[in-house]
């Protein structure tokens, strides 16, 4: 954060140096991602550059509620929506926690600031029918094959797709069916493996072998994913290949893998009606993040019941 003559001054550099020691916390000790942490990076330098406009000598001890509720202010002003200053909120709070921890700060003054809210956005998912028409089988080319093992197994475990990405080979045990994961925060988990995903595998292991460098499966390992080159997969191919089959197979709306992950969440919810299980399947923290998929639960119950019950029939305006 650096400045010229027309630009606001840098903030102290006690402010500097507790930003710096919280990244190093968030990244050390919490394990943050890398898209995470630049996160939390973007919204506490903007709160700076808004400290300094206020003051140029206030440190972060000094910051109060007014600071933070000005900054609240000036983020709806510039038309961030109530999700995007939720998080900024967030990340203040989180600072201010960990300078209490390590400097003795006697208060938190982002606490006393209530969240703004804004309308809930329930998560795009597909119905059985458009998942197994997306699914079915497309050939057994390299990349055809690739693509139906990487998706089958973002539907069938529920993966995000940092998550696929970065799994080995030794990460899928298809004897057992299983597959280990690490997910956010560098948590692992073990989830199911169904039928068609494992068939599918088994296929793509049978392709990837013959784009595979010499030596480089001494130890049966490696990316589970590759490209021709045998290069570990990226995300953005992922994302790129499931938008060009949904397309090609006229599936509504934009399929992404995180539609895929919400199908999974959804269905197993609406047959089995089990939250917990499917919190630790999809590996949240908090249950109040699986919830929503209560909801979506609830719209398909209430469609069903509108379809089906006799008395479910809406008056018309006449009759009222």
């Amino acid at each position: 954060m650096t400045s010229t003559s027309n630009e606001a001054p840098n903030p102290p550099a006690a402010n500097l140096d507790a930003l710096i020691h919280f990244l190093a916390h968030l990244e050390r000790e919490r394990q943050l991602s890398p898209h995470t942490l630049a996160a939390y990076r973007r919204d506490l330098e903007r709160f700076m550059t808004h400290l300094v406009q206020r003051d140029a000598t206030r440190t972060l001890d000094e910051v109060d509620v007014h600071d933070v509720r000005a900054f609240v202010s000036a983020e709806h002003r510039r038309g961030l929506d109530g999700r995007s200053i939720r998080r900024a909120l967030s990340s203040l709070r989180a600072l201010f926690d960990f300078l209490a921890r390590s400097t003795g700060l006697r208060r938190n003054p982002a606490r006393g600031v209530p969240s703004p809210k804004s309308a809930s956005r329930l998560p795009h998912t597909l119905d059985a029918d458009q998942v197994g028409h997306l699914l079915e089988s497309s050939g057994d080319a390299f990349l055809e094959q690739r693509d139906q093992a990487c998706f089958e197994l973002i539907y069938s475990s529920g993966l995000r797709l940092a998550e696929v990405v970065a799994l080995d080979v030794l990460d899928v045990d298809l004897a057992d069916a299983l597959v280990t994961v690490t997910g956010k925060g560098r948590k692992t988990r073990v989830v199911p493996v169904g039928k068609p995903a494992r068939a599918a595998i088994r296929k793509w292991l049978a392709l990837r072998a013959d784009v595979m460098p010499p030596g480089s499966q001494a130890d049966g390992g490696g990316p589970l994913f590759v490209s021709r080159q045998g290069r570990r997969l990226g995300p953005r191919s992922i994302q790129q290949r499931l938008h060009r089959r949904g397309l090609a197979r006229n599936i509504d709306g934009r399929v992404h893998p995180h539609a895929l992950r919400h199908s999974f969440a959804s269905h197993l919810l609406e047959s089995s009606g089990d939250l917990r299980a499917v919190q630790e399947l999809l590996g949240h923290a908090d249950i109040s993040t699986t919830q929503i998929y209560t909801h979506l639960d609830f719209q398909h119950l209430a469609e069903v019941y509108d379809r089906s019950h006799p008395r479910a029939k809406r008056k018309q305006p006449s009759e009222e």
